[in-house]
């Protein structure tokens, strides 16, 4: 079958299924079509959305989802902002006729996004953002000063941990100082990784309140024209970067990353790492010792090795005791290792961010969850792309209307892990949430009435 374009119509079962099992690579507006036809998700993705809204309880506030912003972005850069949706059926209804190239979830607003002109007579206050996940945005690209194995959304095995290290931080931070549980980590499908925090006490946060939360995780500061992106000040360690030095950054800077990147193997890489001290006398005497290394028998493999524990117990050592160079060491591998977020993205409650299970249009990958306790061992390179999908439908000898599409395809374990490890414990805090609400509002009618 070679690169020929495979016709809609083979795909959905029509021609002999040993034929059909190869698609060619790529990312169409037919291939999308039997993407939102038998595999996305929309009950999963509609049941997410309402938080338990969506039942009969008494409690439920059946105009919840409908005031949730969907945005459309269509095949030529066609945008269709402030939709809503009152049903998972009207959903999929809209996103099979419209075949949206890509999904964007914007936030909960006031009234329903779709009638908001309606009420734009009626003062400035009607139509504005009230509920929305606090959410983060990490891309591989905001990196290339410190990989030199890829660079723009390039990413490979060697700079893809970078993105695992993110995880790694802030999944701990945000369940462990924020007390926050219901934690979504999807991959963007190309270049980075997107954070949901749904619990209803993260929904609720103000601007203000998420960006504190924001800068609580702000180490990675300074524009491009400033060396210095990191200070660590004062006479200890904040106890949340502490714990992260210790428990991560250090053993993937020293292990990992050292090696991955070869930090200190050329003189160019080894001046970035010496302007990072403050002192120039014991950045020169460094410098002296890694020229005498060249001419030395140290390897290419354990010169970074080298030149790193060098550095280390010259600044650790007595004579430079000051406190500019104290935190030298941390501050390096902080440079080189700590997130760096998108802080707008995280400050306010109406930035619009990709949903999961979209299809990346520019590498056909699957925006899947990545399950943060086994981080490591994801692989985007391993991600299902949008070929390979409908070349395992057709292996499988696509039955039209099949209830098991799914389950033949390699999205059926995200799927499920988004579904049991996420949803299921989300939806019954929310659940339980409600119903504690309308007991409460009951008793308080009660004690109203009988007073």
């Amino acid at each position: 079958m070679g690169d020929e374009r495979v016709d809609a119509m083979e795909i959905d079962g029509q021609q002999r299924q040993e034929v059909a099992a190869a698609v060619p690579d790529g990312f169409n507006a037919d291939y999308l079509r039997i993407y939102y036809g038998k595999l996305f998700p929309y009950v999963d993705f509609f049941k997410w959305l309402a938080y338990g809204n969506d039942a009969k309880h008494p409690g439920c506030d059946q105009s919840y989802i409908g005031r949730r912003e969907l945005s459309f972005t269509l095949e030529n850069d066609i945008y269709l902002r402030f939709q809503s949706f009152d049903s998972a059926a009207e959903l999929e209804t809209s996103i099979k006729e419209k075949c949206p190239f890509k999904i964007d979830i914007g936030p909960v607003y006031s009234v329903d996004p779709a009638k908001r002109h309606a009420y734009a007579q009626s003062g400035n206050n009607v139509f504005v953002p009230v509920e929305r996940e606090l959410i983060f945005d990490i891309d591989i690209s905001d990196y290339d000063d410190v990989r030199y194995c890829c660079s723009g959304a390039d990413t490979c095995l060697d700079c893809w941990p970078l993105m695992t290290i993110v995880i790694k931080i802030l999944d701990t931070s945000l369940r462990g100082d924020f007390g926050f549980n219901h934690i979504l980590w999807v991959y963007s499908g190309r270049r980075g990784v997107h954070c949901w925090v749904c619990d209803s006490r993260a929904r609720k946060l103000s601007n203000e309140q998420r960006s504190a939360i924001a800068d609580y995780f702000r180490v990675y500061k300074g524009g491009e024209n400033s060396l210095k992106k990191v200070s660590l000040t004062g006479p200890v360690l904040h106890p949340f970067l502490a714990r992260s030095y210790t428990d991560v950054l250090k053993c993937f800077f020293e292990d990992k990353l050292l090696h991955s990147q070869q930090l200190f193997a050329s003189e160019e890489r080894c001046q970035k790492i010496l302007e990072l001290i403050p002192d120039e006398n014991v950045a020169s005497e460094l410098h002296d010792k890694w020229q005498g290394n060249r001419r030395s028998s140290i390897s290419k493999e354990d010169v970074n090795a080298a030149r790193w524990e060098q550095l280390k117990t010259t600044l650790q050592s007595g004579k430079h005791k000051t406190q500019g160079l104290r935190r030298c060491v941390e501050e390096i591998v902080f440079s080189y290792t700590y997130p760096r977020l998108d802080m707008e993205v995280s400050k306010h409650m109406n930035h619009l961010l990709k949903a999961p299970f979209c299809i990346h249009p520019k590498t056909g990958r699957v925006c899947v969850p990545i399950d943060p306790n086994n981080c490591e061992d994801f692989d985007p390179m391993a991600v299902p792309t949008l070929s390979q999908l409908l070349g395992e439908l057709n292996a499988a000898g696509m039955q039209i209307d099949s209830e098991n599409d799914l389950e033949r395809t390699s999205l059926e374990k995200y799927i499920r892990f988004f579904r049991t490890s996420f949803l299921q414990p989300m939806l019954k805090a929310c659940k339980e949430e409600l119903e504690a609400a309308y007991s409460a509002k009951l008793q308080q009618s009660k004690n109203t009435l009988s007073w």
